[in-house]
């Protein structure tokens, strides 16, 4: 799952680093239907700032009505 610290800044930063939001969603066949490989080219640099909460397991707030 992907966990943003800030969902609508420019170039995200993913508090969880899942790689699986980084490669399709694809089987490898119709016969095997195995996940495909984890290969991703991606642009990486050091996070120096305080290490954010992870939040990618809380449940969403909901806003249903009653």
């Amino acid at each position: 799952w992907c966990d943003p610290l800030d969902p609508v800044a420019a170039g995200i930063l993913d508090k969880h680093g899942n790689p699986n939001v980084l490669t399709r969603d694809k089987g490898t066949s119709k016969l095997a239907q195995s996940s495909t490989a984890q290969t991703a080219l991606v642009e990486i640099e050091r996070y120096e700032g305080p290490v954010p909460e992870i939040t990618v397991f809380a449940p969403p707030a909901t806003n249903l009505a009653t």
